[in-house]
């Protein structure tokens, strides 16, 4: 029964997780400032005025109080209006998509931090991970080191799942065709529970993957291994890899196509497939015919990259 008593939303170990407990916090407490004297009275009430205290005064002819009105609205009122604002401050400087200002309590980023891109595609049922500044993947394990921002990038493959590490920040949901964005840092070395927190079928609950927080000198040691047992994902890996599994278990990749994510994100990756972001520039110029797409009925390296342009 112990094994539920990891309160890791009260004690996360990355920055952004920090504040938004701070937030939930923050606004239990305050909201506990009402429900907990309306519990009190409604016992002391009971209590007092029971049918056999004969000693609790009685008077049938009292109908009103502006004390007992005034402590009645004032009272939820303010304690609406500073949940509230708490609420949207908080919200807005949480904003998943927001760089992050610190990378600790009192520690500012420093202005020339570099971030770490991460660019994440949700599969049946397995997460894939893609690190572009190493030109290294992943499968159902992601690695970054303490203390440096984590710039995430996250789409789906063909169904709409939710990334959530308790400990690093909250969840976001990923989907096919879209691009969600998260920023985070994680700032205590260890190892982290990763999922997802939206029900995708069968395997759902398979759907696990471990986040390892490093220092420095840890993580450059963790890409040299994944480059060292890692292979090379190209179309045809991808394609398998893509098919529906459960509990799949971790491998690397030392090299991938680059354009991979992209093709991914805009469900171009088969030949012959017509990118959806030319697709959406021509509706965003009025529309132009299917065949006057760029990247229609090419699979080269260079119609993609006049698409994506």
């Amino acid at each position: 029964m112990l094994g539920g008593c990891d309160l890791v939303l009260l004690g996360p170990s990355g920055d952004v997780a920090r504040q938004q407990s701070e937030v939930m916090i923050t606004s239990t407490v305050i909201i506990a400032m009402i429900i907990v004297p309306v519990l009190i009275a409604i016992a002391v009430v009971a209590w007092r005025y029971r049918a056999s205290n004969r000693h609790a005064r009685y008077d049938a002819k009292w109908d009103h109080s502006p004390q007992i009105e005034l402590l009645v609205w004032a009272g939820p009122l303010l304690i609406i209006i500073a949940v509230g604002a708490i609420s949207w401050i908080g919200t807005h400087q949480l904003d998943p998509y927001r760089p992050l200002a610190q990378v600790a309590a009192g520690k500012p980023l420093p202005p020339d931090a570099e971030p770490l891109d991460v660019e994440v595609v949700s599969l049946q049922w397995k997460w894939l991970f893609f690190y572009p500044q190493y030109g290294i993947a992943t499968v159902n394990e992601l690695a970054a080191p303490v203390d440096v921002p984590i710039r995430f990038r996250l789409t789906g493959d063909t169904m709409m799942d939710s990334f959530f590490v308790p400990a690093l920040a909250g969840q976001i949901y990923t989907m096919p065709g879209m691009q969600t964005m998260l920023h985070a840092v994680i700032n205590k070395p260890g190892d982290y529970k990763g999922f997802s927190a939206n029900f995708s079928g069968d395997g759902f609950t398979d759907m696990r993957f471990t986040f390892h927080g490093m220092s420095g000198e840890g993580f450059a040691h963790w890409v040299a291994k994944v480059r060292a047992q890692g292979g090379d994902l190209d179309r045809a890996a991808y394609d398998r890899l893509r098919q529906p599994t459960r509990d799949e278990p971790v491998h690397y990749y030392a090299h991938f196509t680059p354009d991979l994510y992209t093709r991914i994100l805009n469900r171009c990756v088969d030949p012959g497939q017509t990118c959806m972001s030319p697709m959406m520039a021509g509706d965003a110029r009025g529309g132009m015919p299917m065949d006057a797409m760029p990247g229609h009925g090419h699979t080269g390296e260079a119609a993609h990259a006049a698409a994506m342009h």
